[in-house]
């Protein structure tokens, strides 16, 4: 299964449109989750609506695939080395995305890369 979460420009999504799978393939599915933007999203729980919908699988045996992005300074910016410094401290102060979306700990593997700003 490949899932995309999207996020609309409403302030809520409701549980009937919160999830839509496309079939690729009889072993491979698209899921596209939904959510406003006033929601917290929690990728469990609406994979438990995809469950209503069909789709069977166990939480504790599946991986999410996360992206990790490193940020670091460029010698020469367009912008001062206090702005470069304050942006990516900024950047690591946010939310994980394991957090935010309420995924196991454990079912996920991070992926990183490194982006000069």
């Amino acid at each position: 299964m490949i899932l995309t979460i999207k996020t609309t420009d409403t302030p809520r999504v409701p549980e009937s449109e919160r999830v839509e799978l496309v079939p690729v393939s009889p072993l491979f599915i698209r899921a596209t989750l939904r959510f406003g933007f006033m929601e917290t999203p929690n990728v469990p729980r609406a994979l438990g609506i995809a469950r209503k919908l069909g789709w069977h699988f166990d939480i504790m045996s599946t991986s999410f695939f996360l992206s990790r992005r490193a940020l670091k300074p460029q010698a020469r910016a367009g912008i001062s080395r206090w702005e470069d410094r304050l942006f990516i401290a900024l950047a690591r102060s946010a939310n994980d995305a394991t957090d935010f979306f309420h995924i196991p700990t454990g079912r996920v593997v991070e992926v990183g890369t490194q982006v000069t700003v």
